[in-house]
This record gives structure tokens, sequence and C-alpha cells, in this order.
């Protein structure tokens, strides 16, 4: 008999609202569990990346009940906000790179914060790097890559320190079609060892390629669709 797993993500009734006026959830409920595969599909602009900060504990909801971790993003003081971050990668839209450190010197950053010894962290962070094709960019600046490329190495910084959660926010945005589904495969990789993957796109074609639940994020609220079936993904 299959366990259940446990509950990772949970949020019932949530609502946010900005002092500028926007109401942007509307008594939204999610629940992910533990060791999960979710693509968060939607329109731009209806929340996806807001929600993935919620969830990241980087904005905290008007009303409603979050937690993450089992811990309510509401009551967390900064440390221990800071230690749950800890446990989730994420690879933002605007990549976030460090402008002054090389390809491998941002990927294995996360790997320096956690005091993992020098040849190791350099070890796993090319390891990565070779994987999402920069071998050939190890020492070079995020300022001489291109965009795909600069993506590329956001994506190998948020899973080198293997994260209970991964949050992707547009990860195949800025690369073709080809590595994509690279980049895909190597997410599925990782979930398959036991992260929580969640990525949010609007190419609702990509996420049918995989058999794995979509959640779709409309008028402020999730509704859910079946995941695809095993034939419909792409080898």
């Amino acid at each position: 008999m299959t366990q259940p797993r446990n509950i990772i993500v949970d949020f019932q009734k949530v609502n946010l609202k900005f002092p500028h006026g926007c109401h942007l959830f509307h008594d939204l409920s999610l629940t992910i569990h533990e060791k999960s595969f979710t693509f968060l599909t939607g329109m731009s602009g209806v929340g996806k990346s807001t929600l993935l900060k919620m969830i990241y504990l980087a904005q905290i909801p008007t009303t409603g009940l979050a937690r993450v971790f089992g811990a309510d993003v509401t009551q967390v003081t900064p440390t221990q906000a800071a230690i749950c971050r800890r446990k989730i990668g994420v690879v933002f839209q605007d990549f976030r790179l460090i402008p002054h450190l090389t390809a491998l010197e941002n990927v294995a950053l996360p790997l320096k914060i956690n005091q993992i010894h020098n040849r190791q962290r350099e070890r796993e962070a090319i390891e990565l790097l070779e994987w999402v094709g920069l071998k050939d960019h190890l020492h070079v600046p995020p300022s001489l890559l291109s965009g795909g490329q600069q993506q590329r190495v956001a994506i190998a910084r948020a899973i080198v320190g293997r994260p209970r959660i991964l949050l992707a926010d547009e990860p195949t945005g800025n690369v073709d079609d080809q590595v994509a589904m690279r980049l895909l495969y190597l997410f599925e990789e990782l979930y398959k060892t036991g992260t929580t993957v969640i990525i949010a796109t609007h190419n609702h074609t990509l996420a049918e390629s995989f058999p794995y639940p979509e959640i779709m994020l409309k008028d402020g609220k999730i509704r859910h669709k079946e995941a695809a079936p095993a034939a419909k993904q792409i080898i």
C-alpha cells in the first residue's frame, strides 16, 4: 500500500490585496504534497510569480491560512523564514545572478553558504553546468552570457543544494525547445530523488508533455486539471 505523503504547502482561503487596491487572490486554496511534481499555469499577469513568492515566504497573504513546511507564513520570524528558504531552490525570471562572480562561482555559492568543502562544491557545480550545456562557460561572468545561458546558470544554482522544494518561474522562457525539454528532464530527475517541484509556465503544451498534474491560476483561484497521460510524454 502506498504511504500518504506529507503536505508541504497548504493554502486555505488565501486572499491577497495590495495597498493600491488590486485584489489578486480570492479565497485561493492550494495543497502540494511532498515529493510531487506540479505545473502551475495561467496567462501572464494572473499572479503565478506572486504565488511562488508566497511559497518562498517573500509575500505574506492579506488573510487566510498559508503554511509551508507546517509553519504559518504570517507568524514566522525573519530567522525562521531564512531557515525555511534554505530548503527552497528558486529559479527567478530575472535570474538574480551575482554579476562579479563567474558562472561556476554563482552555482557554487549556495554550497559555500552551507559550508561545503571547496573541492566538493566545485565538483558538483561543474557537473550541473555541464548538464545544462555550459561546460565551456565555467569561468565566464553573467554579463558575457546570453539570456538563455544566464537562465541555465540560474537553474543550476537553484538545484545544486538539492532543495526540498524547487520553485521555477518560467524556467524555459529564454531557451529553444530542445534545451527546454532537457531542462525539464533535469527537473524530473530531481523530483525522482525526492524534491518537490513546482514549475510556473504559460506554456500549456510543455506542461502537457509530461504526465504530472497541472493546476491553473485564473480569476484569483486555483483550478485543477488531471495529469497528462503518460503516453503524451515526449521522449
